[in-house]
């Protein structure tokens, strides 16, 4: 049997919002319901419609639940309850009377008063089914109007585009909820002062300014890969927060490069970043035999290459995690080389040894990479000269004043041809940096 006109428009419809056919035909079904209840419909009927989209036509049906007898109290106080909820209703331009609704909110006591809409007395019932018993539905068909068609569709237009566009962001939010965490591939939409929206395909996310990357240019129709950081059920649909910058988009990234991450061959055991600058990433191998930085780095650099190139050239130092924190810290001051590490437990502190010639590395450009290596190992680190004297700033987990802005003005670092920074230290390092001593092995205490 062929579809009818209004059954194919519907399921045009459907496809287009990417919602199911059942959800419209309730919603069109729900919305003649009011159309007949508002225009024909007793205050004492529980209108119920089933809608056929093939003809197009319609049945009405007055649907009551068979309960016991009530008292004449009870029956006039009903009443009453029910005439002031409809004329409230028709003040405030609702439909529908509430009593239903609130008798659910306010309690069991609520439910089992007696409701003349949507309840029945037993006798009364019996005299329609003879062999009614509590608990039975009475279904009563009504006739149709004349002037019911004309009405319905004016009335049921905009209720039906308002339960269509409900339903459209239930659908949405459903197909985002579990995506959280997850990098998808996306398109710039458009950008508005500081803000940037993010055409995920079905749905549009905000990246703010705290979450985008310092230096990226963000350009209409650009094609990027974005990291979707949360997502909220609101009146106006779903809220998806779109990231570039978090770092774990960089975890995300090396899980898509790097197969024996994804298998959980490889462990990821932190993440610190600043973002379009560097980033501290570190693994460990939870199976014998696989080197984790080697797995990470990939053949000839293949698959850091693609995380780095993602990120528009940011820095990665690939960390190998251990369970010993002293080892864990000398690893996380990578590239710089350490002589010892000092350890304060009770302070979760750790005082960094590195020779005259190191400094500039172990503080790194702006205090960053000690910065970056106390957020990645959760220790503070302060950075020592071989003579025991305490390079001036801190780094502390959450990120502290740059080690080397608080180095005195004549041992400041000092910008060479280039811009890298030249550790220029006292002359005593000077003079210790020109000796020719032999290395000594890192010594851990």
């Amino acid at each position: 049997m062929a579809k009818s006109d209004l059954m194919l428009a519907i399921e045009q419809v459907c496809q287009e919002k990417n919602i199911p056919v059942e959800a419209v035909l309730e919603t069109i079904e729900a919305a003649l319901a009011v159309a007949y209840r508002k225009e024909f419909g007793n205050k004492l009927s529980n209108i119920k419609v089933e809608f056929d989209p093939e003809t197009g036509g319609s049945k009405i049906f007055d649907v009551k639940t068979v309960v016991e007898d009530p008292t004449p109290e009870e029956l006039e106080a009903a009443k009453g309850e029910l005439e002031k909820e409809v004329r409230h209703d028709r003040t405030m331009g609702m439909a529908t009377p509430r009593g239903v609704a609130e008798g659910v909110a306010e309690g069991e006591e609520e439910k089992k008063r007696f409701n003349p809409k949507t309840d029945m007395p037993v006798s009364e019932a019996k005299q329609i089914k003879p062999d009614a018993v509590m608990g039975d539905e009475i279904v009563q068909e009504l006739e149709t109007p004349a002037g019911y068609g004309r009405v319905a569709a004016q009335t049921a237009k905009q209720v039906i585009i308002q339960k269509l566009r409900e339903a459209e962001r239930e659908t949405l939010y459903n197909q985002y909820k579990d995506k959280a965490g997850e990098i998808i591939p996306a398109t710039i939409q458009r950008v508005e002062g500081k803000m940037v929206f993010v055409d995920l395909g079905q749905a549009v996310a905000l990246m703010p300014p705290s979450e985008q990357v310092r230096g990226e240019q963000y350009r209409p129709g650009q094609r990027i890969k974005a990291f979707l950081l949360s997502i909220e059920k609101t009146t106006k649909g779903p809220e998806i927060l779109a990231s570039r910058a978090h770092p774990d988009m960089v975890k995300s990234l090396f899980e898509q490069e790097v197969p024996e991450i994804k298998t959980g061959a490889i462990a990821v055991m932190g993440v610190a970043r600043e973002a379009g600058s560097r980033t501290k990433f570190a693994v460990k191998s939870t199976q014998e035999n696989i080197d984790p930085i080697g797995s990470c780095v990939g053949q000839r650099g293949a698959r850091v290459q693609t995380v780095i190139s993602e990120l528009g050239g940011e820095k990665i130092d690939i960390i190998e995690y251990s369970d010993d924190p002293v080892r864990y810290i000398m690893n996380a001051m990578s590239p710089a080389k350490i002589i010892s590490v000092k350890l304060d437990e009770e302070n979760k502190e750790a005082k960094v040894e590195v020779a005259p010639d190191q400094l500039s590395l172990a503080i790194g450009r702006g205090g960053q990479n000690v910065r970056l290596a106390s957020k990645l190992t959760g220790w503070k680190i302060d950075v020592l000269r071989p003579e025991g004297m305490e390079v001036p700033g801190t780094a502390t987990e959450g990120g502290a004043e740059a080690a080397a802005e608080a180095v005195p003005a004549e041992e400041a670092p000092k910008k060479e041809e280039g811009g890298e920074t030249a550790a220029k230290s006292t002359a005593v390092a000077e003079e210790a940096a020109k000796e020719e001593a032999p290395k000594e092995e890192p010594k851990v205490e």
